[in-house]
């Protein structure tokens, strides 16, 4: 089973204040050991909303794209880490050792359940997980290739 934990933004991280060493350190180590134990699927830091933009699509066909900054930032977000373990209760164990130091004072994390091609049921025919997997490895190989 796939999570995302998703770090939600904060006034500092929407500035574009960068980590400290050792607030880094701390999340490397603690990547290592998800390294280590074989659930990291991948983790990124974002950059501030600033640098970013929202794109709206009307009922109508119009599209709109707003460039950020975003003023709600309680519903921003400011990086993931996506782990595969075996359930829900690895996972939140996993997020009980989350590096207080990643973020100043009190912070949430929020765990989300990744889609699994079996979710989908019959909807998702073979023809569908076919390419879906084709287009996975290519994505892959275009990704090692950087």
């Amino acid at each position: 089973m796939r999570f995302m934990i998703i770090v939600p933004a904060s006034a500092e991280t929407e500035a574009g204040a960068l980590p400290t060493e050792q607030q880094l350190a701390d999340m490397t180590s603690y990547n290592e050991e998800l390294l280590r134990a074989g659930v990291l699927v991948d983790g990124q830091g974002l950059h501030p909303t600033s640098r970013g933009a929202r794109v709206t699509y009307a009922t109508d066909g119009e599209v709109t794209v707003t460039d950020g900054p975003f003023a709600e930032a309680k519903e921003l977000i400011a990086g993931f880490t996506i782990i595969d373990v075996s359930s829900k209760e690895e996972a939140l164990e996993w997020l009980r050792t989350w590096p207080r130091s990643s973020v100043p004072g009190e912070f949430q994390l929020e765990l989300r359940q990744v889609f699994a091609d079996e979710d989908f049921g019959e909807a998702f025919s073979p023809e569908l997980q076919e390419r879906e997997a084709r287009m996975r490895e290519e994505a892959t190989r275009h990704a090692a290739q950087g």
